[in-house]
Parts: C-alpha cells; sequence; structure tokens
C-alpha cells in the first residue's frame, strides 16, 4: 500500500479558530445533549468542509454526496442548515479544516484549527480519489484500520477493586478501538481523544458519573492506561462484520 504523503500547514492570517466558534455559536443549543467537545466541533467540521465543497461543486452533486452518507446517528437537517449558515455568513473563508486540537487548560480548552488552501484540499482529495489500487498489496482479510488497545494500569485496576471488592481476583479485558488507517500521528489523535475513551472505559464498568475520578486530562490519562497501536488488522471468518 502506498500512501501519499499530504501537505498540511498552520493556517496563517485570519484565526479558523475563531472563524469556528463564531460558526458554532448560533448552533451550540443544538448540542446541549452532545457529552463529548469533539464530537461537537467534528459535526461542525464536517459542515463547514460540505459548504466549502457546495460552493465549488456543479448544483446537486453535493446535496448527493451529504444523501450518500449512511448513517442513522447523524442528523441531517442540523448538517443542512449549519452548510447554509456557513455559506450565507462565511463564504469568503474558502479553506478546508483538516485537523484540530482542543487544548486543556485551568479553564474552557483553547482551540486549534489547521487548514488546507482549497487548491491543495481538493487535489489530494483528487490523488485520493484516481488512485489506482493494487489488489496484490492488500492480505486476504485484511481491514482498513488501525487498532487502538487500551490497557489498565494500577490506578485504574485500584479503581475497579474499591468498587467492586468482590472481584479483586477477576481479571480486567482490554478494550480495542478501530480508527482510520489515514491517522499518521496516533499520539497526537489519543491526545484529543483521550476523555472519550476515559470515559468509554468507566462507563463499561459504572455509569455513575460521581464515582468516576474527577479532573481527568491526558497526564492522567497515561497514568491509568498503556496504549498499544496495531496497524495490521485481520478477520479470518466469513460471516461479515457487524456494527451496532
Amino acid at each position: 500500500m502506498h500512501n501519499k504523503p499530504t501537505v498540511i500547514v498552520q493556517n496563517e492570517g485570519v484565526k479558523y479558530s475563531v472563524l469556528m466558534e463564531k460558526f458554532l455559536e448560533n448552533f451550540i443549543k443544538e448540542f446541549e445533549d452532545t457529552e463529548y467537545f469533539e464530537d461537537i466541533f467534528d459535526f461542525a467540521v464536517n459542515a463547514w468542509n460540505f459548504a466549502n465543497m457546495k460552493q465549488i461543486l456543479p448544483e446537486g452533486e453535493s446535496d448527493a454526496a451529504i444523501n450518500s452518507i449512511e448513517s442513522d446517528e447523524i442528523d441531517f437537517d442540523l448538517l443542512n442548515r449549519m452548510i447554509d449558515y456557513k455559506i450565507s455568513n462565511f463564504k469568503e473563508y474558502t479553506n478546508f479544516i483538516v485537523d484540530y486540537e482542543l487544548k486543556e487548560t485551568d479553564g474552557d480548552p483553547i482551540l486549534n484549527v489547521t487548514t488546507q488552501a482549497q487548491e491543495q484540499y481538493l487535489a489530494n482529495m483528487f490523488d485520493t480519489m484516481t488512485e489506482e489500487t493494487d489488489e496484490n498489496d492488500f492480505d486476504e482479510g485484511f481491514i482498513n484500520r488501525t487498532a487502538i488497545i487500551i490497557k489498565h494500569q494500577q490506578p485504574f485496576i485500584d479503581w475497579r477493586n474499591n468498587l467492586y471488592p468482590e472481584d479483586i481476583h477477576k481479571p480486567i479485558e482490554t478494550n480495542t478501538y478501530l480508527i482510520n488507517e489515514d491517522i499518521e500521528d496516533i499520539e497526537t489523535w489519543v491526545k484529543k481523544k483521550c476523555e472519550k475513551i476515559f470515559i468509554a472505559e468507566l462507563v463499561g464498568w459504572n455509569t455513575n458519573k460521581k464515582a468516576w475520578p474527577q479532573k481527568r486530562n491526558y497526564k492522567m490519562f497515561k497514568e491509568w492506561f498503556i496504549v498499544d497501536i496495531s496497524t495490521m488488522i485481520y478477520d479470518f471468518e466469513l460471516k461479515p462484520i457487524s456494527k451496532i
């Protein structure tokens, strides 16, 4: 498999982090039930980029692309309203958002945004779409995901044992999370998503938030968990994988 390098630079001039915050202001009440900051920004980034595509694609093609998304979890009405709002109010800002980071602080997290100019973004997308795939590059059963395996360290084990002393001798199974194989900087991705993973691990044992460790951050995450990475995932079964 041959992956072409993607040129990504931190945007200069206008701060797209400020633009994104202004963009979200009009819709923040729509995300009152959304637990993770990352999920809110992921949704907003998709809306922003779809809006940019809608401005340059022939009429109807962008709508077809949106409608082709297969997911019962996406609020398409909200997505389309945010797309229209972006075009109406931020039309002149044509950079595509390719990454962001929420930096932890004592107060609210600070948003940093990385963008690509329209021409570079489209060129990279075109290369990806037109690149011919050699089937011989893939082994049978290969799954195009990277696996993040979460192993529990002593602080997590102590937390579990304090909650359930009767289970003190029972091992804690590791959990595996599959992510996009194109993510190159796994450590940065984990740092961005550590709160989401942390909560997923806690919920597996106790859904009462009052029983969870407080003031969770990336430093605590590394103290509680070891992260192993596997980029080669295979499925030996013929039965299709089901995703709920």
